[in-house]
């Protein structure tokens, strides 16, 4: 493979393929062109740019860095990305190419050169994607969106479905301008032997002028340090292999929860549990100090497994999650730096259903406290020791949560007292919303009736919080006087606030509160307010004061 050549050169003849340790593909696509374009879009923007230009030199496509394994076969280690999509790029054009006439011999060895020839596919992504990106990409034999249970999986097809998209709507001369295009297009190439030398490449590289994450960082440095420290080759060779799987498996989990999380906060909280504090929060320097002592290479095997078990945990709590109403509450408390340490070591320790359900609705409730009370006290001092004690058993966390709750004093942030007085008006109102959200859930509960279960908040498409009195005045709109003790402590209030869709929040607006009762149809929340109103169909002050004491009733009992 020359150092300066072009992508059908470069692929030609080779199998190129993203070793299972590196990330799957991670590109994403934005269908509405009105909004902001992403990296596949940018990709194809880019090069119609180039041929609109008329430019004399070969576009540029950059430059890739492989290890050698054959003298065709030839491991990725930086440029995945791009390869990819021009690899999903080149299979789009060449679709949309045959619907539109036979392929020249010229283009047909193209074909042959850079997608496949015979049964031999020149470029694979990672393994447990490799299928899929045949069957739906090179050979389009399906046209399905099922299975497609990891994140990366979704981002192939989205980017095929993309390119065949806008080419469905290029005639026969824009396309073949953007084959020649990439046909001609130059890279750059470089080939190591030593795997150690790609990783040392990697590194260099990516410390000047790129941002990989935390994660990749640290992987490349530990393969790195074995190769420097690791012993005799058979040993250095066994723990290079555990931890190519181990980061296979965690890229893995990645690809199923990274639009829920990202990878190098979990870094964090491996940290936190490896090192058995939740004051950890700076990975790269932590790791770093580690690689310098003697005792590195056994660091780097404990803190790999700890790693891939910390990923595979939060992969099953989101699992759970997606089953569990107090996970899914937990989760919206926003204490994510607190929360995942905690419940990672739940399930390290495999604590049983009912404390794991304890263990959420104690943690949420301080987590919820904190928010609405918005001290400046610091949660993590005051529950660093029983996280650091914690071994499988709750009961010291949930006496201590307990326990902060009902101090009054110097410990006294979180107290009834302190929580009552913060609810009573000014919530932001994200917190305000999830806080009705929990409230809705109480009246369905309330209720009682059979087949009725509490509704997720990510049922509510796209939530708004309404002010039922609106913040502007409509005077003679069943309202009621709008005085400066209206406006300063009715207006913004939990009495006067309703869970909307912005669907529903948008179409009402500033009406009179007749109108406005009527389209309240949907959640119990807007029945209530109905039931309350259905003598008069009026609501002032005294009915959001009554609302807000409910409500207030309600979050005291539960937090």
């Amino acid at each position: 493979m020359d150092s300066l050549t072009n992508i059908c050169r470069m692929l030609s003849g080779n199998n190129i393929y993203v070793p299972n340790y590196q990330r799957a593909y991670s590109w994403d696509t934005e269908f509405d062109l009105g909004k902001t374009a992403r990296q596949v879009n940018t990709f194809l923007i880019d090069l119609q740019d180039y041929i609109e230009s008329k430019s004399a030199s070969r576009y540029y496509f950059g430059h890739f860095l492989f290890e050698e394994k054959s003298e065709t076969l030839f491991g990725i280690i930086d440029g995945q990305q791009r390869l990819t999509t021009i690899s999903i790029f080149i299979a789009a054009l060449f679709r949309r190419l045959k619907e539109l006439r036979n392929l020249t011999d010229e283009e047909d060895f193209a074909y042959k050169s850079m997608i496949k020839v015979g049964q031999t596919y020149h470029f694979s992504t990672v393994d447990y994607d490799n299928q899929l990106f045949r069957d739906y990409v090179i050979n389009q034999i399906k046209n399905d969106h099922n299975g497609l249970d990891t994140k990366s999986k979704q981002r192939i097809v989205a980017a095929f479905d993309f390119f065949t998209r806008e080419f469905s709507q290029m005639e026969e001369a824009q396309i073949t301008s953007l084959l020649n295009a990439v046909m001609n297009a130059s890279c750059t190439t470089h080939i190591v032997k030593n795997e150690a030398e790609a990783i040392q490449m990697f590194i260099f590289q990516n410390n000047r002028g790129k941002t990989p994450s935390n994660l990749e960082i640290i992987k490349a440095q530990f393969l790195y340090n074995v190769h420097l420290y690791g012993g005799a080759e058979d040993e250095k060779a066994d723990l290079i292999d555990e931890i190519k799987n181990r980061f296979e498996e965690i890229y893995k989990s990645i690809s199923k929860i990274e639009h829920k999380i990202n990878e190098d906060n979990v870094l964090t909280y491996t940290l936190r549990i490896y090192f058995n504090s939740l004051w950890e929060s700076n990975a790269i320097q932590r790791v770093n100090a580690e690689l310098e002592r003697d005792t590195r290479i056994d660091f780097i095997r404990d803190f790999t497994r700890k790693l891939a078990a910390c990923f595979e945990q939060i992969t099953a709590f989101f699992a759970l999650e997606k089953e569990h109403i107090a996970y899914h509450s937990l989760i919206l408390s926003g204490n994510n730096g607190l929360l995942f340490p905690f419940i990672v070591k739940a399930l390290l320790c495999r604590i049983s259903d009912s404390d794991m359900l304890r263990l959420a609705a104690s943690l949420e409730s301080i987590f919820i406290r904190s928010r609405v009370i918005g001290t400046r006290a610091d949660l993590t001092s005051r529950l660093n020791d029983v996280f650091q004690n914690f071994e499988g058993d709750i009961e010291p966390i949930v006496i201590r949560i307990d326990w902060m709750k009902k101090q009054n004093g110097w410990w006294g942030y979180w107290n009834d007292n302190e929580l009552e007085r913060s609810l009573q008006w000014g919530i932001k109102h994200d917190l305000a919303k999830i806080l009705l959200w929990k409230y809705e859930n109480h009246l369905i509960q309330a209720e009682g009736k059979f087949g009725y279960s509490p509704i997720r908040y990510d049922a509510i498409v796209n939530p708004h919080l309404e002010h039922i009195a609106p913040q502007t005045e409509n005077p003679q709109s069943g309202y009621g006087e709008y005085g400066d003790e209206f406006k300063n402590q009715y207006i913004d209030c939990l009495g006067n606030y309703l869970l909307l869709s912005a669907h529903h929040n948008i179409s009402i607006g500033n009406i009179p509160f007749e109108d406005k009762r009527n389209t309240y149809t949907q959640l119990r929340q807007q029945q209530e307010v109905r039931d309350m109103t259905e003598a008069d169909h009026y609501w002032d002050k005294n009915k959001i004061a009554v609302r807000k004491e409910k409500i207030l009733k309600f979050l005291l009992e539960t937090l």
